[in-house]
């Protein structure tokens, strides 16, 4: 797995997504990010730029 940070990071997105009602797929479409990739943040596999955090901005924007 990656860092301690990376981790947290991808378990608070994850529960963002699912109180919002986001799937992954969803999530992906609306950020223009692939969706595999949006598993990996999740799981804390890869180091997110700040750029690609901004792209998931739907997940906060979402009523």
């Amino acid at each position: 797995m990656g860092s301690p940070v990376c981790e947290a990071f991808g378990r608070n997105l994850r529960a963002i997504r699912k109180s919002k009602g986001f799937s992954q797929e969803r999530l992906a479409h609306d950020s223009g990010i692939d969706r595999s990739y949006v598993g990996k943040i999740e799981r804390g596999e890869v180091n997110i730029t700040i750029e690609k955090i901004y792209l998931l901005e739907p997940v906060n924007k979402s009523v």
